[in-house]
């Protein structure tokens, strides 16, 4: 919530709630370590069940349900969060994380696993909660910056995860990992319930939910229709179907390219969050000084391709440091396009309708990162493993102007 400096609720000249901000912040945190922990040994859990030649594709077909599940349980979140708070959704949405973690690390069985990550995907839609509880509390000229500081905040959490979860596998067993993510997101869960305070004000409530608003298609459909938003979220979407490509498949291509263990990794994972950490502490707010929105995520959308060219290249002659070099300057990129892209959406609607617009935005990543894992593991097994690399040079390449004749202002 805000705390107004005048009585006019107009007033632009607000300041963010401290309390709703730490939560906010602390619970990306501990998201970023849940969700990456699990990230490095995916595949090792996947072998018992499947054999080499289909391994990528059952790998990237987890991905792709997972964000099936978050694609159709989003649009619902974010309008029962805009009817009821936000509050109590993000509760409930963690508790059901945490069991999805438990039901993929008992595992015994491939259907479990699918069980696992479905349940983690019903609840996962919370994201674009997360993001309205920002938008909540924050008043709209600030709202570039504070997305760069939850950026920053997962980063820290998708650094630490990745590697605290190979090393876990390593000594404890491949399933520890994802016992350990589900303890994480319950301890989100306890902090929560103490500690968080609702930021939607019950003025600015949904008076009730239409059930268009829970249709993800009718959605999708009146997002991409909305004035100044349209031709953002479609340039988003083509990142994020080789951006989802890439994390599925990188475990395998990790394994198959280079043999690496779940400790190494896991280390190349921690490099997204690594990144994000540097550019939004010390690059992104020289950036805003310079550049607008736009223009950031546009530098952020080239940088991504000069990172698919040196994965592709580490694919064909099996050099590893390109793949290293490749996945810092892609990591680079990746972190200044996700707030900028979070700050122009958010200042295209007004509060009443955050829930909505991030939820909109929530289900096309979504149905990106459906897309993009199956074609990913699909083009992986046909035409070897730099074919995703070349998908994302290609999508990217066609994304940028499509962002550049946004009528966004």
């Amino acid at each position: 919530m805000f705390k107004s400096k005048s009585q006019n609720k107009q007033n632009t000249e607000q300041t963010v709630d401290k309390k709703a901000l730490l939560f906010g912040l602390m619970s990306v945190f501990l998201v970023g370590i849940g969700f990456t922990i699990i990230a490095p040994v995916v595949p090792f859990l996947v072998q018992p069940y499947t054999n080499s030649e289909n391994q990528a594709i059952v790998v990237t077909l987890l991905t792709s349900v997972y964000a099936l599940c978050v694609f159709f349980s989003a649009p619902g979140l974010g309008a029962l969060s805009d009817r009821y708070g936000r509050r109590p959704i993000l509760l409930v949405c963690l508790l059901g994380s945490a069991i999805g973690y438990t039901v993929f690390g008992i595992g015994g069985a491939l259907w479990v696993l699918f069980a696992g990550r479905i349940l983690e995907g019903i609840t996962g839609g919370d994201i674009s909660t997360i993001f309205a509880y920002f938008a909540d509390i924050t008043p709209k000229e600030q709202r570039t910056k504070i997305f760069g500081w939850v950026s920053a905040i997962t980063g820290i959490g998708t650094a630490i995860g990745p590697t605290l979860g190979g090393l876990i596998a390593d000594r404890f067993g491949y399933a520890a990992p994802m016992f350990f993510g589900a303890g994480i997101t319950l301890l989100n869960v306890v902090f929560g319930f103490f500690f968080m305070p609702e930021s939607l004000n019950k003025d600015n409530r949904l008076k009730e939910i239409p059930l268009v608003r829970l249709n993800p298609f009718t959605q999708l459909i009146n997002v991409l229709s909305m004035k100044h938003v349209g031709r953002i979220l479609i340039s988003a979407f083509l990142i994020w179907v080789p951006n989802g490509s890439l994390q599925a498949i990188f475990s395998q291509f990790s394994i198959d390219t280079f043999n690496w263990k779940p400790a190494l990794i896991g280390l190349m994972f921690s490099i997204i969050g690594i990144q994000d950490i540097i550019s939004q502490s010390f690059i992104m707010p020289k950036l805003l000084q310079k550049l607008n929105d736009k223009q950031i995520a546009m530098l952020g959308m080239a940088s991504e391709i000069i990172g698919y060219c040196f994965i592709a290249a580490s694919a064909l002659t099996a050099f590893y440091p390109l793949f290293i070099a490749g996945m810092f300057v892609f990591g680079f990129g990746d972190s200044i396009f996700g707030p900028s892209f979070n700050g122009m959406v958010s200042k295209s609607v007004d509060s009443s309708e955050q829930g909505r617009i991030q939820g909109g935005s929530q289900s096309i990543q979504s149905l990106a990162r459906i897309i993009g894992p199956i074609i990913g593991g699909q083009i992986y097994i046909s035409l070897g493993s730099a074919a995703p690399a070349f998908m994302g040079i290609i999508l990217i390449s066609a994304a940028i102007p499509v962002l550049y004749k946004s009528t966004h202002k």
